[in-house]
């Protein structure tokens, strides 16, 4: 059978390349893609922006002939995605349509009333896989854990599967199927390493996740099947330099993860030109790293990305359940550049709770530490999340929430932390971090690209900017500049 997976991204790079680089792919996606082709199915990768037409659905529908459709949405993404849905459901009434990912995960119960035929819960690779040969050999579908399905209105709940706790027995993520869609010369791909999560942030959705099924939810792959792929990597792209291993925290497991140290060490021996790697780590009050750091720079990590979120220990204690100081903070940072690691923070603000005095704190540990990259969230309270929960209870959810451009727009207007402080707050952050550290036009290009996208008058004409940015010659500017 062959399916088509439908992914969709409001923040796009160009409508002709909605991805600027590969580590935007969704690797749920392409897991399933590769499994599905193990075993005899066809597959291929449809990418949707606000601005496409209805008319490129119907080309790839005509042309690839998919009896199956499957559409991944996060809680941004959901609406858009169901009105294709809906589109198609009503000119090609004969495709079964999927939905699956995290919103539908933890919000079923509303996801039945659109235009899908089945909900995938949980992890997709065999609850799909099972589907895509129940409707091959015809008939009505029935009886598949992990799946909900609808029979003439009414749904079938099936119990979720349990997680599954053989990674190395899925085959490497399709990548391929992304290629059309990237604008960047040079890939920087991804390697994921392990899913789940130990901890409880309580603005992520793996609290809840862990909560779908049974089974060991915290699941790692073996160095030897990690190092595996990253080879297959260095035999299939193009001058590959950097790779960035995904990992909700890499110190969660110091055992394992000075083992797979170990193996990229030693792969790297055998290489003429060593591959550099990025990680995650989550920064922790007790223990001593640096055992750690010292295995990562010998495997020759040179990115070490940490989630700070707030500057305010009362934030991160009290909301986030965070517990440890700036003071430890500095730490790790000195510690990750003594051993040459570049730094990059992660920061969230307009948090339930914050005030304006909390985000001065974030500003003064970002100009303190001065990472060399950051990415700057605002808060997006997520259905079935903790903090959505706390939200709701406190009475600061709108009655309408927007979803367009996520993450730089203020849903919450909060006590002490106004939506249209927080909106200034977001697009003035370089200034006020990196002012007299950096190069002025480089940081009011970025206050200018914040601007543009927070207000919806204007963000219209910043994707046009990025359309018009994305020749060959300013796309390789760009990546350079991305590492200044």
């Amino acid at each position: 059978m062959n399916v088509l997976f439908v992914f969709s991204s409001h923040d796009y790079h160009s409508r002709r390349k909605p991805l600027f680089n590969a580590n935007e792919i969704h690797l749920g996606i392409s897991y399933i893609s590769s499994l599905l082709k193990r075993h005899g199915h066809g597959t291929r990768l449809l990418v949707l922006t606000r601005a496409t037409s209805r008319a490129v659905v119907d080309e790839y529908i005509a042309e690839f002939k998919p009896g199956l459709m499957g559409f991944a949405a996060v809680y941004s993404e959901y609406a858009f995605m169901a009105s294709i849905a809906d589109y198609v459901k009503r000119q090609y009434p004969r495709i079964f349509l999927l939905a699956g990912g995290p919103h539908v995960s933890l919000n079923p119960e509303e996801c039945t009333a659109d235009a899908f035929d089945a909900l995938c819960i949980g992890e997709g690779e065999y609850a799909v896989l099972e589907l895509v040969a129940r409707l091959e050999q015809g008939g009505r579908p029935s009886g598949i854990p992990g799946v909900w399905l609808k029979h003439d209105g009414d749904i079938e709940r099936n119990p979720p599967r349990p997680f599954n706790e053989d990674l190395d027995g899925l085959p490497f993520p399709d990548r391929d199927m992304w290629k059309p869609w990237i604008a960047a010369r040079r890939l920087f791909p991804s390697v994921l390493l392990s899913r789940g999560c130990p901890f409880n942030c309580p603005y992520c959705c793996n609290h809840a996740l862990r909560r779908l099924s049974t089974g060991r939810y915290v699941r790692h792959r073996s160095p030897d099947n990690i190092v595996a792929e990253i080879d297959e990597l260095a035999q299939t792209v193009r001058d590959l330099q950097r790779v960035n291993l995904v990992v909700e925290t890499f110190a969660t497991d110091e055992t394992w993860a000075l083992d797979v140290c170990r193996a990229l060490t030693q792969y790297n021996a055998l290489r003429a030109h060593p591959l550099e790697f990025g990680v995650n780590l989550r920064i922790g009050a007790n223990g001593n790293p640096e055992p750690l750091f010292e295995a990562m720079q010998q495997a020759n990590f040179k990115a070490v990305s940490f989630g700070i979120e707030s500057g305010s220990e009362r934030i991160r204690r009290e909301v986030l359940g965070r517990n440890y100081t700036n003071e430890d903070v500095i730490h790790w940072v000195n510690l990750a550049r003594q051993r040459g690691h570049r730094v990059s923070f992660y920061n969230m603000i307009g948090l339930p709770g914050e005030t304006l005095a909390d985000f001065r704190k974030t500003i003064a540990i970002n100009r303190q530490c001065l990472p060399d990259e950051h990415i700057l969230s605002i808060f997006m309270p997520y259905p079935g999340t903790a903090l959505h929960q706390r939200a709701e209870q406190a009475g600061l959810l709108p009655a309408r929430m927007d979803t367009e451009m996520e993450r730089s727009r203020a849903n919450l207007d909060l006590p002490g932390f106004s939506k249209g402080q927080i909106e200034r707050s977001f697009v003035w952050f370089d200034y006020h971090v990196y002012r007299g550290h950096r190069p002025l036009w480089i940081i009011l290009a970025r206050v200018l690209a914040r601007k543009l996208k927070t207000r919806p008058a204007t963000s219209g004409a910043y994707r046009r900017i990025r359309e018009l940015l994305s020749n060959p010659l300013l796309l390789f500017l760009k990546e350079k500049l991305m590492r200044f």
